[in-house]
């Protein structure tokens, strides 16, 4: 057995650790109550906004108008851009890990395509993403990520290049992979297409996942919102645009793109704190138990010690004796 100084040593030890954890469980708190905020703020606006777009497309697509550039899906995709959104630190838990793997899973989906030479190119915000280096992949940019997103600026450098390449024809797609906040227990890694738009897409909206209403926007809302205000309801809306439709879809659908990007960087923001959070409270237990644990081997340590002490003086006296 151990010596008692020895495992004297070790709970000291441990119980530094659990004061660690204790207080970055009590950072990663204090952080992911301004990133919930953040993203609850905007997530309807975000939602509800991109239904908008979505349905100002349908009806220059029904209309037979030119498609917006943004729109125009490239026949053979030839090249991908992959942006990830992860952290700069670990701690985390499995909220990398559980991203990276969804990104791979999507890679081997695309590549598997129509045509075998699918080129993949990653845009990352976050250190952690730099590890697609070493699956043999090209880095095209890396952006600074900051721990709670400051406005829309953060995205905007991002935003931008993405929307030139695509626009240039550079890439063919686009895609955005991000942690979807549904509450501080759960968070789903996502990867959404972001160029070009598809108006007829069936992926789930921002945030759209879980079923608590005080911290996502339900499907429900969005489709009610929708279908009083955007189509058919008995009735046909007629809205006049000014100077047109097209003009419209010109000036909003890149701002939009942004205010996708950005509210898939507040997504993983309130992901990662939270998951931080909750990884640290758990440690913060598992020390201690073990704790708990080692005292015990400390008092049987201690007892067999004593134990010994006693049968080497009684012996000593029977040999007086």
């Amino acid at each position: 057995m151990a010596k008692t100084s020895d495992i004297g040593r070790r709970i000291k030890s441990v119980n530094n650790i659990k004061k660690i954890t204790k207080a970055m469980e009590m950072v990663a708190a204090a952080k992911m109550r301004r990133a919930v905020e953040a993203v609850l703020k905007t997530r309807t606006y975000a939602n509800l906004s991109w239904e908008t777009v979505l349905n100002l497309a349908r009806q220059s697509a029904e209309s037979q108008e030119p498609l917006h550039p943004l729109l125009v899906k490239r026949p053979i995709v030839k090249r991908v851009a992959v942006v990830i959104i992860a952290s700069n630190r670990g701690l985390c838990g499995g909220f990398n890990s559980s991203l990276l793997n969804k990104v791979r899973q999507s890679i081997k989906k695309h590549e598997t395509g129509e045509i075998d030479t699918v080129q993949t190119e990653f845009i990352i915000l976050g250190k952690k993403s730099e590890v697609v280096a070493r699956w043999g992949y090209e880095i095209a940019a890396q952006f600074p990520k900051y721990d709670v997103a400051g406005g829309v600026g953060d995205i905007l450098p991002a935003a931008r290049l993405l929307k030139e390449k695509f626009l240039s024809g550079y890439y063919d797609k686009i895609m955005v992979a991000y942690n979807d906040f549904i509450s501080a227990a759960k968070q789903v890694p996502r990867v959404r297409q972001l160029l070009p738009v598809e108006i007829d897409t069936k992926d789930e909206f921002l945030g759209v996942v879980g079923k608590n209403p005080k911290l996502e926007t339900k499907k429900d809302f969005i489709a009610e919102k929708s279908k009083a205000h955007l189509s058919d309801n008995g009735y046909r809306y007629e809205y006049l645009f000014e100077p047109n439709r097209a003009e419209v879809l010109n000036k909003m659908l890149p701002r939009l793109i942004e205010v996708q990007l950005y509210q898939s960087l507040l997504e993983s923001d309130a992901s990662e704190h939270s998951a931080r959070m909750s990884t640290m409270h758990q440690a913060q237990t598992a020390a201690g138990d073990m704790v708990s644990e080692l005292t015990l081997f400390y008092n049987k340590a201690r007892q067999a010690g004593i134990t010994a002490e006693i049968a080497e003086i009684s012996a000593g006296t029977n040999e007086v004796d």
